[in-house]
């Protein structure tokens, strides 16, 4: 990573962003709004002559440019199959540009809320969205991205965490112990699974990645794209306790199975996956912390009691790793 671009990067400004846009041959206004977005750079940008944008300026070192390219092909892919994912633009055959020391992809600009997930219409409407993200996903490879792993969310975030002392000396050992009772148990539930399929992924798929306008749906930010199982585009729309999800998990798994099969096996990783996405985001606000943006949006962070909170959550997911699968009525 360049400390040149790191710096122009976190001291980004409104010139640089209009003129980006200008530069590219868009008639910006003057208007522009920060949007909800720390790993990279996202504003909505108001046009004289069309309807709003979308200028993502990529965070330095965070992707090569191969794999922000295969991020924008799949998106490409999905939105040509008519599944609605907000896709970047092409100028002059090209969707990723540079502009000083930024890279930028420009999109259009799609508005809504928040998905309602008491909704089993609208559930079951998600579901099938999944589905056929997942038929495209799995034509073809991604060559570039990475895999979910548990080496990659689990055993590296466990390393950055203490390397990097940001876990408190007084529970270093306790989060060390508890860290590999973790670890065996996230690799039963991978045994118990057995060989799955593993696809091109949305990766990131929760409820804030989902705009709804009427009734028509959006899907937005693809930037953690990645290989693995497709329960991970789905667990995160589960919430509450067992009794909870259960419906809703059927609701789901109803809609997706009108478009593709669903591999029962893979309800063993629910638990397994939100362990390590947990300890993947504590590692990440870490290291991004030097980044003024996340001390003003995560100012608890690296506090007593976030770490208390921290080991608790991790407690309470070896006890749900050690029970049954939510139940799924074939």
């Amino acid at each position: 990573m360049s400390d040149d671009a790191t710096l122009a990067y976190l001291n980004l400004h409104p010139d640089q962003i209009l003129d980006a846009l200008d530069d590219l041959g868009y008639r910006c206004d003057g208007r522009f709004l920060t949007l909800n977005s720390y790993e990279n750079r996202v504003y909505q940008v108001g046009l004289e002559d069309a309807p709003p944008v979308v200028a993502k300026f990529y965070r330095p070192g965070r992707w090569p440019d191969a794999a922000i390219l295969e991020e924008h092909v799949f998106s490409q892919e999905l939105a040509a199959s008519e599944i609605p994912v907000v896709a970047p633009d092409e100028r002059d055959g090209r969707t990723l540009h540079s502009s000083g020391p930024f890279r930028v992809a420009v999109a259009p600009y799609r508005g809504g809320r928040a998905p309602d997930l008491d909704n089993e219409t609208l559930l079951r409407q998600l579901g099938r969205l999944v589905a056929r993200i997942h038929l495209v996903g799995e034509t073809r490879p991604f060559q570039h991205r990475p895999h979910l792993d548990i080496e990659s969310y689990g055993v590296a975030s466990r390393d950055f965490l203490l390397e990097n002392e940001f876990i408190p000396p007084d529970i270093a050992t306790t989060y060390r112990g508890l860290v590999e009772h973790l670890f065996d148990n996230i690799e039963a539930c991978f045994e118990r699974a057995g060989r799955v399929e593993e696809l091109r992924l949305h990766g990131d798929f929760h409820p804030g990645n989902v705009l709804v306008d009427g009734e028509a749906l959006h899907i937005v930010d693809l930037d953690d794209a990645r290989t693995g199982p497709a329960v991970q585009d789905l667990w995160m729309f589960l919430s509450g306790d067992r009794h909870e999800q259960t419906p809703q998990l059927n609701v789901l798994l109803d809609g997706y199975e009108e478009f593709r099969r669903f591999d029962a096996r893979e309800l063993h990783l629910v638990e397994a996956l939100r362990t390590l996405r947990i300890m993947h985001y504590a590692a990440w606000i870490a290291r991004r912390y030097q980044d003024p943006a996340f001390v003003t949006a995560f100012p608890w962070f690296g506090t007593a009691r976030y770490w208390d909170d921290h080991i608790l959550s991790l407690r309470e997911q070896l006890a749900l790793m050690q029970e049954p699968p939510l139940e799924w009525h074939l």
